[in-house]
């Protein structure tokens, strides 16, 4: 296969041999066109591909920096991509193409890297599992039977399939976290106002949603974010700026830190046992590298956050929904839209302007709760997900939740809606249920993969920081990498 040393080089490493023009950047898109051929149809990570653009863009020349050169892939949801379509994996949108680009993506191309493709993703980011009707699952390149995780999974599974370095995710309840632990990659989600949603947006699910990447390497991460970190005039937030480039955090001393510990489900209702070993191995190996590590975990109102994270949900796809319509003059309904994502949409629809302010009231209200905990506590570390990697369908919803779907969609009855959330709110994080708080309450919270089960599946371990404090993060991610490395660990089907 062409340009062996492109399957253990990150983007970093990839970037400086295009600078010092001992590879051209063209060499390394051919390795990864080459490699998405052999390896993406097992796994159907990459959903579209512009081979010829990127080929005229890679020729050069490309504006410089430390990633410039390298082959990357947009999630095909968020990133609007002038003149590419924006599917969103949803029927709604099928053939939709925007006329500018998001500020992410504008960024990222002025950072020299050189996209040849989108990746896949459920049907508008909403399923922690990516399973889209109109595209098919992503498969996990450790076990195609199982899932890469959701919604950024088409992102993961190309990532650890080494067809690219790096590539491009999103995260409004986990949707980098959960593939990162399902595909054994660093995924850190940025503080909220972090990263703009501009031009056209200028927050996504109450704010919930924010843009960011999946990465074989910490410092892949780190350089990718201080590529598209900034404020844009006009945006209704704003992280506390940088003191430097992430990129110069990673490898910096952390200090010793204090950090809190649980093994307990944050929305979930239980533990799996290789998630819980997962997080006891990370607490020993934290407390031999000079941290302080205890057990703790926040308090706060776990039912009303589920609610409210739910409210948040419904409220945002049903804009979504509404908005696509318009973009695309097509009627939404059930022959345009999963059943899930209609549900979703009426139950939106059927929520007050009173409804959606409460919730948000109640998500600032834990989120200071939370916060509390970081007045003594530099970090706390959990697992990332509840569960390891689930088998394609698992998270499926079930027939009777089908029903109840159906029945909000045709009647949008308040009452059957209440019913209907009450019993998602009950089960539906129970594989996924411990990254949404830290949407909730804007956190930067990364998955760090440090576990293999017996099985050889990645669990990934769950660090979250305090507000606009992506620095630590990137400081002790780096410490952890250097004292477990993990790049060299590869799918079976590398």
């Amino acid at each position: 296969m062409r340009f062996p040393e492109y399957d253990r080089l990150d983007a970093v490493a990839l970037a400086s041999l295009v600078a010092r023009r001992e590879v051209p950047a063209s060499e390394l898109l051919e390795a990864a066109i080459e490699r998405a051929a052999a390896r993406n149809p097992a796994i159907n990570a990459i959903v579209a591909r512009y081979d010829a653009e990127a080929r005229a863009r890679a020729a050069g020349p490309l504006p410089p920096g430390p990633l410039s050169g390298v082959p990357f892939l947009f999630k095909d949801h968020l990133a609007a991509w002038r003149g590419h379509p924006l599917t969103s994996s949803s029927r709604l949108l099928e053939g939709w193409a925007p006329g500018y680009d998001a500020e992410v993506v504008r960024r990222i191309l002025s950072a020299g890297l050189v996209p040849f493709g989108q990746t896949n993703t459920p049907e508008l980011g909403i399923m922690g599992t990516t399973e889209p009707s109109l595209r098919g699952p992503t498969r996990n390149p450790w076990d195609r039977t199982r899932s890469s995780g959701g919604s950024s999974g088409g992102s993961a599974a190309a990532v650890a399939a080494r067809i690219v370095p790096a590539a491009h995710a999103s995260d409004g309840g986990g949707s980098i976290r959960i593939p990162a632990s399902a595909c054994g990659l660093f995924g850190l989600k940025p503080s909220r106002g972090r990263v703009s949603h501009a031009p056209a947006l200028g927050e996504s699910w109450s704010g919930l949603d924010t843009n960011g990447f999946l990465s074989r390497s910490v410092r892949d991460s780190a350089a990718l974010l201080d590529a598209v970190a900034g404020l844009v005039p006009g945006d209704p937030y704003a992280a506390p700026p940088q003191a430097r480039p992430f990129l110069e955090e990673v490898g910096a001393p952390p200090g010793r830190l204090r950090v809190a510990f649980t093994r307990e489900a944050l929305f979930a209702r239980t533990t799996a046992p290789e998630c819980a070993a997962a997080v006891d191995d990370a607490a020993r190996l934290l407390e031999s590298l000079g941290h302080e590590v205890v057990e703790a975990r926040p308090v706060f109102d776990r039912d009303a956050l589920v609610r409210a994270y739910l409210i948040i949900v419904s409220a945002g796809v049903a804009a979504e929904v509404a908005d696509a319509a318009r973009l695309t003059g097509r009627r939404p309904g059930p022959g345009t839209l999963e059943v899930e994502t209609w549900a979703l949409a009426c139950a939106g629809r059927a929520l007050s302007a009173e409804d959606l302010a409460l919730a948000e009231l109640e998500i600032h209200r834990g989120a200071r709760q939370v916060a509390s905990l970081f007045e003594g506590h530099d970090l706390l570390l959990t697992a990332t997900t509840a569960l390891p990697a689930q088998p394609l369908g698992a998270l499926a919803t079930r027939p009777l939740e089908r029903v109840a779907m159906r029945a909000v969609a045709r009647l949008g009855s308040r009452k059957i809606m209440e019913a209907l959330l009450a019993a998602i709110g009950a089960r539906s994080f129970d594989a996924t249920g411990n990254t949404m708080l830290f949407n909730q309450t804007g956190q930067p919270a990364m998955s760090v993969p440090l576990h293999w089960t017996a099985a050889g599946l990645p669990v990934g371990v769950q660090l979250a920081g305090r507000w606009g404090d992506e620095a630590t993060l990137f400081r002790v991610a780096a410490q952890l990498e250097a004292a477990r490395p993990w790049a060299e660990r590869a799918p079976p089907l590398t």
